[in-house]
């Protein structure tokens, strides 16, 4: 069985239909196929029930191979990942995920980390803020700069690299948009946003579920986006806080910026899974105690 035909029964396992499948991996719904047929002939049985015309279902014999190829074809890739890395000196890689936006002072970081460990690979991204640590415990990354509190027994909460004041963003026809500064309790008048799969502790670090005095901060819409968010606030739809670096990059002319003087600082940490716990991630943990002077501001 070759390699390639290895991806493309694991492919369809996934896709249960042949015309994606052949999309998904750039190659003709009749190589599925026949790649199928080839390996169906070699066990001796069917690997898919193709009885229904628009998607199609493993056989128990499918199913059987769909679990015993996926570990072992995991297990190659990352073989194989880890040979061209050794070939080109490295030993490790460090996947970043960033919850901050653009932030210039993170890149201190980041050179550091390079300088100090030539051997270790940084790939530092984006992350989404849906399901902000499902990424981490699906080991998409190692390591995920966000803000706290992060109580969830799983995860460490690391030393801080930043703390940042708060804006709120507005449309600029809204009536704050003139205002210098806007207080926490004002927050309540107004609607604002709601996210999938957010844990409270972590979304009342954000925004507040009530104000000092009690009046509940309403979420009434949901979005998945800052595309989507930035688009619900410049039409005036809600209103919402920002960390105050985002000022520095959007410059939006529908937009307004107010300070938000009374509203909790945001401190973003380094924050990993216990148990996937590495050597490049304590080096980086060391790193930023190092040029900040700080620690773990969970304990």
């Amino acid at each position: 069985m070759e390699l390639r035909d290895i991806e493309i029964f694991l492919a369809l396992a996934e896709e249960l239909h042949f015309g994606r499948t052949a999309e998904r991996l750039h190659v003709s719904q009749a190589r599925v196929s026949q790649v199928i047929a080839q390996l169906e002939l070699e066990i001796g049985g069917s690997l898919v029930d193709r009885s229904n015309r628009r998607d199609i279902r493993l056989t128990p014999a499918g199913a059987a191979l769909r679990d015993d190829l996926a570990p072992v074809h995991a297990e190659l890739q990352e073989s194989l990942q880890r040979a061209k890395l050794a070939a080109r000196g490295i030993r490790a890689q460090l996947h970043v995920g960033l919850m901050p936006y653009n932030v210039p002072a993170l890149h201190g970081f980041w050179d550091a980390f390079a300088e100090r460990h030539p051997d270790y690979e940084l790939r530092v991204r984006h992350a989404s803020f849906t399901d902000p640590f499902g990424s981490l415990r699906r080991g998409e990354i190692d390591v995920l700069v966000t803000w706290l509190p992060v109580d969830d027994a799983d995860l460490t909460a690391g030393p801080a690299l930043f703390t940042d004041t708060r804006v709120l963003a507005v449309a600029a026809t809204h009536e704050l948009a003139e205002r210098s500064s806007i207080s926490v309790e004002a927050l309540a008048d107004y609607p604002h946003i709601t996210v999938p799969n957010m844990p409270d502790a972590w979304e009342n670090g954000y925004l507040p579920f009530r104000t000092p005095s009690g009046r509940v901060i309403e979420r009434v819409q949901s979005v998945a986006s800052a595309d989507e968010l930035l688009q619900l606030v410049s039409t005036g739809e809600i209103i919402h806080p920002f960390p105050a670096h985002v000022t520095t990059y959007w410059s939006l002319p529908q937009v307004r910026w107010v300070p938000i003087p009374d509203l909790s600082p945001l401190t973003y940490v380094l924050v990993w899974r216990t148990d996937a716990e590495s050597e490049p991630i304590r080096a980086l943990a060391r790193i930023v105690e190092e040029l900040t002077g700080s620690s773990n501001p969970r304990a």
